[in-house]
């Protein structure tokens, strides 16, 4: 056996370790969930008050489930707990009280120990396959790993997604076996029921970020160059508009949030999503909105469609738009540049190419002409191999609809390179600031200084960040000569 991780984290009041490792004859490695502060001899006598807690507070699945009776239910277990452990714990001190209450709530009320895996920041996805398989992850370090956990039952899976389900006004049954839905945390979790699902009844768990990823993270990371960054902020400054493509969790969420580390503070800016995963400084002038699933009687649907266009009657100055998958959708969005907006939106799409041929075909089918509204395209890449995202390709397109890669991946090498001089976004920026293009390029250069100093200056929260967007744009002279001074901001 090789470990090849370990680290210890809180979870509802629990310490949790956790030590990633592998094993001959497992292809792949080993999660391993352990409780350090209890014994196996403490678990048995846990699960032994367990079962006398559903029995003396007399609950049953529908109980449990009722999100009404929630509060109530967790006030008749606290009153239980405290005497069966008083009972069982003679000499428990009042932090190992809080710490077994927690414990026990975490295993009868809540998911067990899915609640874990929950609290885990290193983790991306959680996926329930069936009872018979454990639980796999999806580390941000490591990849696809095995964990040590097992549900007990296919019932129990399909108990997790009922009371899931419940919570969020959504439901799953044998006549509706699939269910997607958003928590209120921001997490976003797909069910499924057998015999749709052949093994048995599954759950996939998508987390949300804790920490939204900044610029400073991005290039820290070498996801991006600083030459490209500098030119994607020169881009969102003089609000040319730009399109984000890439495959499935490739991070093009993570890279419209990075794109909007550099909106200037004096500006309205309206975000639309399915899932509420944007996050802008709070200072910002932001409305953030998010669509709406119809009831289970097919009513009460808000699409992002209804969403687009109500935004262009809120005097937008930006409009931040989460997937373009229709139609109609894009229809709205290619109006709201023409009439002044900047845009910015994500598409599926492998590359620059790619991403032409899926915006001009259906289901999408914006005419070839209008293309030139976008002036930008990033692609994001992701190597499944090794887990690791990249900014594969920055692109303009040009005046006939054609495109011009002006930045490339170099996979080989594991580095952006310039591919070609840009056309489009040069001249655009000639036409609509006046600067020659040795004042633009002087300008990149600038703003290459103030990426490297936010870098190493280690600032990488959004809100900090942000404000740093804010003194650049506000007070620029004097911001100029922190960054060449090479001071830290206060």
């Amino acid at each position: 056996m090789a470990v090849k991780d370990e680290y210890n984290f809180i979870s509802n009041e629990i310490p949790i370790k956790i030590r990633i490792y592998t094993e001959k004859n497992e292809f792949v490695p080993i999660y391993e969930v352990s409780i350090s502060s209890i014994s196996k001899n403490t678990e048995i006598i846990l699960e032994k008050i367990r079962q006398e807690l559903i029995t003396e507070v007399n609950l049953g699945m529908v109980d449990i489930i009722d999100i009404k009776k929630t509060g109530l239910i967790e006030q008749r277990f606290k009153e239980t707990i405290d005497l069966l452990i008083k009972k069982h714990f003679p000499d428990a001190d009042k932090k190992t009280m809080s710490f077994l209450t927690s414990y026990l709530i975490q295993k009868s009320l809540g998911m067990g120990n899915i609640e874990i895996l929950m609290n885990d920041q290193h983790l991306e996805e959680i996926a329930i396959n069936n009872a018979e398989d454990p639980v796999w992850v999806y580390h941000r370090k490591h990849g696809w790993l095995k964990t040590n956990i097992n549900i007990e039952s296919e019932e129990q899976i399909k108990h997790y997604s009922t009371m899931i389900g419940k919570k969020v006004g959504r439901q799953i049954t044998v006549l509706e076996p699939l269910m997607d839905a958003n928590l209120s945390t921001g997490d976003r979790i797909n069910s499924t029921l057998s015999p749709v699902s052949l093994k048995g009844n599954t759950i996939t768990l998508r987390k949300f970020a804790a920490k939204p990823w900044t610029i400073t993270d991005f290039i820290k990371t070498n996801t991006i160059s600083t030459e490209a960054a500098a030119l994607i902020w020169l881009g969102v400054q003089y609000e040319l508009s730009i399109i984000i493509a890439g495959g499935t969790a490739t991070g093009k969420t993570s890279m419209l949030n990075v794109v909007s580390n550099f909106f200037p503070p004096n500006q309205r800016i309206i975000s639309i999503e399915d899932t509420h995963e944007i996050k802008l400084p709070r200072f910002l002038h932001w409305i953030p909105m998010i669509t709406r699933l119809p009831n289970p009687e097919g009513r009460g649907a808000i699409t992002m469609l209804d969403l687009l266009v109500n935004s262009l009657r809120m005097r937008p100055d930006r409009i931040i738009v989460g997937e373009i998958r229709r139609k109609e959708e894009a229809e709205v969005l290619f109006e709201a540049i023409h009439t002044g907006h900047s845009v910015y939106a994500t598409v599926h799409a492998n590359d620059t190419d790619e991403t032409i041929t899926r915006l001009t075909n259906p289901p999408i089918d914006i005419p070839k002409s209008m293309l030139p509204a976008i002036s930008m395209i990033l692609v994001q890449y992701r190597n499944r191999r090794t887990g690791t995202r990249k900014t594969f390709q920055v692109s303009e397109i040009l005046p006939d609809s054609s495109t011009n890669v002006l930045i490339q991946l170099n996979i080989r090498k594991n580095k952006l390179e310039k591919a070609h001089d840009s056309i489009s976004i040069m001249k655009t920026l000639q036409m609509f600031t006046g600067m020659s293009r040795k004042e633009i390029n002087k300008n990149l250069k600038e703003k290459e200084a103030v990426l490297k100093w936010i870098v190493k200056n280690k600032i990488n929260l959004v809100d900090d960040v942000g404000r740093i967007m804010a003194k650049y744009y506000t007070d620029k002279d004097n911001f100029m000569k922190t960054v060449k001074l090479n001071k830290k901001q206060r």
